[in-house]
C-alpha cells in the first residue's frame, strides 16, 4: 500500500499548521485497523490537511493514496474517505469567486482546480463503490459520481438502475439526492431528473422515498411540485410517523451500519464529537433523515412562505416530539429570513414550552427570544413557563458571564412586565447576568421598579480590573431608565475608572449621563475637565453628555467639531452624530459635515448626511447620500429609514419613495444571509419595515408583518 508515498518531499509542503512531515502519518492512521487512530486520521485530514475547505499542494499530494484507500474492502471506514475526496474536488469557483481574487489568492485557486481535475481523473472508482458491501460507503458514493464525475448523464442512469436494487434506506435516498445535485449542476439533464423524481413522489413508492423525491424536486425544478405539496407532505409525515422508533444501542455502541470498532470511548476529536452530536439527535427517531430532508423542501420553496409555514404547523401539531423540535428550529429558520404572516406559527411554537421533553421546550424558547415583538402570540405562554421555573431565569456557563434564560429574555423582549420577578432576582445575584441591562431597555418604564437596586449594586461595584464586566449591565439598565437619581454613582464610576477597560467603562458611564439629562448636574464639574482634550473620543464623549446635562451650545460646539477631524472614523461618526443632537445651534459645522459627505467609509457619509440635515434643515444634499449608501449596503437601512422617517413624508414621486416601496414588497428580509445570521436580525427587520411605513405615511405593500 501507499507506493511512492516516501518519494514524495513532505516536508516541503505546508498545511494549515505548519510543515506537512505528519501527512504520511495521517494517511497510514486512515488505514489502521484501530477505530480511534482511524478518527484521529480523519480529524488531523480536515483540520490541518484540508482546513477549512483549503486545499494545499500536501492535499494534492494525497488525492492518490486517499482513492488507494478508497477502493481498498479491507479498510475500515472507507465512507468517510470517498467523502474527504469530494470535499477536496469538489470546490467550484464562478467567475464572480474569480474576479474577486487578490494576488495572495491566486495560488489557492489553482490549487482547487487542480484538486477538482485529480478527483475527477479518478472518479471512475466510485461506479463501482455504489454496489460496495459497505453500506457507509454506497451512503457517500452517489453525491461523489454527481459532484465529480464528468459524464452526469451515465451517473444518472446508474441511479436509476441502483435504486431498485438498493436495500439500505439512507442509500436510497442518497441515491435521490444525487439525481437533485445533477439537476441542479448540469442544467440540460434537469428535465429527464425531474421527470425521474416525479415518478418517484407518486404514491407507489414508500413515504420517506416521496418525500426524498419530493425535497429535490423543490430545489431543482420546483414547477414540478404538485399544487397540493402541503397536504401531501403532510401525509407522508403521518405515515412516517406509524413507523417504529429505531432501537437504540447499548451505551458506547455505534448505530448499526457504523462500524463495530467505532463502539469505543469517547474520542475528543471534532469527527467524534460531530459524530457523537448526530448520533443523539438520531435516538429514538424512527426516521433520523426527515429533518434534513424537510429542510431540503424548504429551502426549495423559497419564497412560497404560506406554504412553508402551513407545513410548520402541520408539523407543530404532530405527536411525535422529535418531528415538533424540528419545526420548531425551521420556524426560527423561516421567521428569520422571510417576511409573513406568523401569528399562528408563533401561537404553536409558544404551545411547546409546556411540553415535558426538555430539548422541546429549550428549542421554543430560543427562536421566541428572537423574535422580540413577533412573539406576542406566545406572550402568555412564556410568562407561565418563566413562573414555573425559577431555575431557568439565569443560566450559567462554563466560562464567562452568566446570561438570562431564553424565556427570561423573550418575555422582556415583549416589554412584558410579568418578567420583573425573574429580572429583580437575577439583580441580586453575586454575579449579575450580562445582558440584564437590554433586558430592561426593552421593558422601557415598566422596569421603572428596578432602578433602586440598579442603583444599589453599581455603587457596591468595586473599581477594580473586573469593573467594567460587573457595572456595564448596570449602567445600561440605569440609562434605559434615565434614572437620573443615579447619578452620584454613575460619577463614581466614571472618576474612578481603573485602566484596564477604562475606556470602556467611561463611555458606558457617560451614556448614561447623557440620559439623565439634568438630573445630572452633579456631574458637569467632571464632564467639563473632560472636554479639555477635544478631538479625542472621551472629549467627543462628554461634550455629549454635557449638553444633555446643561443645554450649553457654546461650550460643547468647539469641542464636537474638532471632534470631525479625528483620526479614527469611528471617533467622526460620533462627533458627527452628536453635532446632528444640537439641531440648528451647529449649523456653523455644515461645510464640515458637507465636505464628509464623499468620504470613502459609507458610514461616515451616512453619519454625516444625517448630521448636516439635523444642523442645516435642508434635505437636497443628504438624501441622495444616504439612497446611494442603502443601495450599496443593506445593514445601512434601517439608519436611513430612520432619518427619511424624521423628515416627513416623501413625495409620492421621490426617489425615496420608489426605494421605500420597494423594500416594503420584498418578501426577503433585508438581512438574511446564507449560512448565517444575527440574533438582532429580526428585529432589525421589523423595525425597517415600520420605518418605511412612517416614511410613507401609511403606505405599506406586500411582505409585511406588523
Amino acid at each position: 500500500m501507499f507506493t511512492g508515498i516516501d518519494e514524495v518531499d513532505w516536508a516541503s509542503m505546508e498545511h494549515a499548521y505548519g510543515p506537512a512531515d505528519d501527512v504520511p502519518a495521517l494517511l497510514y492512521g486512515l488505514a489502521s485497523a484501530d477505530p480511534a487512530e482511524r478518527e484521529n486520521a480523519l480529524d488531523g485530514m480536515y483540520g490541518a490537511v484540508h482546513h477549512q475547505g483549503d486545499v494545499y499542494a500536501c492535499t494534492l499530494a494525497c488525492i492518490p493514496f486517499l482513492f488507494e484507500l478508497a477502493v481498498d474492502p479491507g479498510i475500515r471506514d472507507r465512507g468517510g474517505i470517498v467523502e474527504l475526496l469530494t470535499s477536496i474536488g469538489g470546490i467550484d469557483l464562478d467567475e464572480d469567486d474569480e474576479n474577486e481574487l487578490d494576488e495572495d489568492e491566486i495560488e489557492g485557486v489553482a490549487n482547487y482546480a487542480m484538486a477538482a481535475a485529480a478527483v475527477s481523473a479518478g472518479s471512475a472508482v466510485f461506479f463501482e463503490l455504489v454496489a460496495d458491501e459497505d453500506p457507509g460507503v454506497r451512503l457517500a458514493a452517489p453525491l461523489a459520481l454527481a459532484t465529480l464525475h464528468g459524464r452526469p448523464g451515465r451517473v444518472l442512469a446508474l441511479l436509476r438502475e441502483r435504486l431498485p436494487v438498493e436495500a439500505d434506506d439512507e442509500v436510497r435516498l442518497a441515491l435521490v439526492e444525487a439525481a437533485g445535485r445533477i439537476a441542479l449542476r448540469h442544467r440540460p439533464l434537469a428535465g429527464r431528473a425531474a421527470a425521474w423524481l416525479s415518478g418517484l413522489a407518486a404514491e407507489a413508492y414508500p413515504p420517506g422515498l416521496r418525500l426524498a423525491a419530493l425535497a429535490q424536486l423543490a430545489r431543482c425544478a420546483p414547477d414540478a411540485l404538485p399544487g397540493d405539496v402541503v397536504r401531501v407532505v403532510s401525509g407522508l409525515l403521518r405515515e412516517l410517523r406509524s413507523r417504529p422508533p429505531r432501537p437504540e444501542p447499548p451505551a458506547g455502541k455505534a448505530p448499526a451500519g457504523e462500524d463495530a470498532g467505532a463502539d469505543l470511548a469517547t474520542s475528543p476529536t471534532l469527527v467524534g464529537q460531530l459524530r457523537e452530536l448526530s448520533a443523539e439527535e438520531s435516538a429514538g427517531r424512527s426516521t433520523p433523515w426527515a429533518a434534513d430532508l424537510l429542510r431540503t423542501l424548504h429551502v426549495g420553496l423559497d419564497d412560497r412562505v404560506e406554504d412553508r409555514t402551513a407545513l410548520l404547523a402541520d408539523q407543530l401539531c404532530s405527536p411525535d416530539p422529535w418531528q415538533r423540535i424540528d419545526a420548531v428550529r425551521m420556524s426560527g429558520g423561516l421567521i428569520r429570513a422571510w417576511r409573513g404572516s406568523y401569528e399562528g406559527l408563533v401561537r404553536l411554537v409558544g404551545v411547546q414550552l409546556t411540553d415535558p421533553e426538555p430539548r422541546l421546550a429549550e428549542a421554543a424558547s430560543h427562536v421566541l427570544e428572537e423574535l422580540f415583538g413577533l412573539a406576542a402570540p406566545a406572550a402568555d405562554a412564556l410568562a407561565a413557563r418563566v413562573a414555573a421555573d425559577p431555575g431557568a431565569w439565569v443560566k450559567e456557563w462554563a466560562s464567562g458571564p452568566p446570561g438570562l434564560g431564553s424565556a427570561v429574555k423573550a418575555l422582556a423582549r415583549l416589554g412584558d412586565a410579568r418578567v420583573l420577578p425573574a429580572l429583580a432576582t437575577a439583580l441580586e445575584r453575586p454575579e449579575v447576568p450580562h445582558d440584564v441591562g437590554f433586558a430592561v431597555r426593552c421593558l422601557g418604564d415598566a422596569a421603572a421598579p428596578l432602578a433602586g437596586t440598579l442603583r444599589r449594586r453599581l455603587g457596591e461595584v468595586g473599581l477594580d480590573e473586573g469593573a467594567y464586566d460587573r457595572a456595564s449591565p448596570l449602567l445600561a439598565g440605569l440609562t434605559a431608565l434615565r434614572a437620573g437619581e443615579a447619578a452620584p454613582e454613575v460619577l463614581r464610576a466614571l472618576r474612578g475608572a481603573p485602566e484596564y477597560r477604562g475606556e470602556w467603562l467611561r463611555t458606558a458611564a457617560l451614556r448614561a449621563l447623557r440620559s439623565f439629562g439634568p438630573a445630572a448636574h452633579c456631574a458637569v464639574p467632571e464632564l467639563r475637565r473632560l472636554i479639555g482634550r477635544p478631538g479625542t473620543a472621551a472629549a467627543t464623549e462628554a461634550a455629549e453628555a454635557l449638553w444633555a446635562v446643561t443645554g450649553d451650545a457654546d461650550t460643547v460646539l468647539p469641542v464636537l467639531a474638532e471632534g470631525l477631524r479625528a483620526e479614527q472614523v469611528h471617533d467622526c461618526r460620533v462627533a458627527a452624530s452628536a453635532l446632528g443632537g444640537l439641531g440648528r445651534r451647529a449649523e456653523a459645522v455644515a461645510p464640515r459635515l458637507r465636505g464628509l459627505l464623499a468620504h470613502e467609509e459609507l458610514w461616515l457619509r451616512v453619519d454625516a448626511a444625517i448630521a448636516l440635515w439635523e444642523v442645516s434643515g435642508r434635505t437636497g444634499e443628504s438624501v441622495p447620500v444616504l439612497l446611494s449608501a442603502w443601495e450599496k449596503n443593506r445593514h445601512v437601512r434601517v439608519r436611513v429609514a430612520e432619518c427619511l422617517a424624521r423628515m416627513g413624508p416623501v413625495g409620492a414621486g421621490s426617489d425615496a419613495a420608489q426605494v421605500l416601496r420597494a423594500e416594503l414588497l420584498s418578501v426577503r428580509r433585508h438581512n438574511a444571509m446564507d449560512g448565517g445570521y444575527g440574533s438582532h436580525d429580526t428585529y432589525e427587520d421589523e423595525r425597517l419595515l415600520a420605518l418605511c411605513r412612517r416614511a410613507l405615511l401609511g403606505e405599506t405593500g406586500k411582505g409585511t408583518t406588523s
